[in-house]
């Protein structure tokens, strides 16, 4: 084969690889629904309110049973109460996917890290409210989402940066492996 159309041959075939390389994730983001193990990293989905940064790192999903499933409607309907956009509910619920699966959880007991209880395992002793408050779904969404409110450019950052800034977990990082569950959890009830 000559050097020309060597040449042509492999330019085109780098161009078919680099544009599957960069549409195949937004395509398959875009058909497919939410695949149990899969494991994208970043891919950034340009101009998409859910998640404008594309997911980081390892992605976990869990099968919601009808609690889990009525506290996840109950952040959105908070988060439609606060006046703020989708994105907010996305970092609500995956907040409160890696703080609790989704449940409201009281006294744990000798399990329990400290004082935490309901979706967002917020703290009496740290001001978030009253036991009976923190274990309101509407009162502990409107509480994380005020305290996300005042982490300023939280629209603009990584989930798993803006979820840290209100939380202070000892666990920063884990917030991102819920967020392609949390974003397929809000595109489907969001107008429920």
């Amino acid at each position: 084969m000559n050097t020309m159309l060597r040449k042509s041959v492999l330019g085109i075939a780098g161009l078919a690889f680099t544009g599957g390389v960069f549409a195949g994730p937004i395509a398959a983001h875009a058909d497919a629904g939410p695949v149990q193990g899969t494991k994208p990293v970043a891919v950034a989905v340009q101009g998409d309110k859910l998640i404008p940064h594309g997911v980081q790192g390892a992605q976990s999903k869990i099968d919601l049973n009808d609690e889990q499933t009525a506290n996840a409607k109950a952040i959105i309907a908070a988060t439609k109460k606060a006046g703020l956009p989708e994105r907010a509910a996305v970092i609500s619920i995956a907040t409160s996917l890696q703080e609790s699966k989704l449940e409201n959880l009281g006294h744990l007991g000798d399990r329990n890290d400290h004082d935490s209880l309901g979706l967002f395992q917020q703290r009496p002793s740290s001001g978030w409210g009253t036991p009976e408050q923190i274990t309101d779904p509407e009162y502990s969404t409107l509480a994380f989402l005020k305290g996300l409110k005042q982490v300023d450019g939280w629209q603009d950052m990584p989930l798993t940066e803006a979820a840290q800034t209100v939380q202070v977990s000892a666990y920063p990082d884990a917030y991102a492996q819920w967020e392609q569950q949390a974003a397929d959890i809000v595109a489907h009830h969001w107008n429920s």
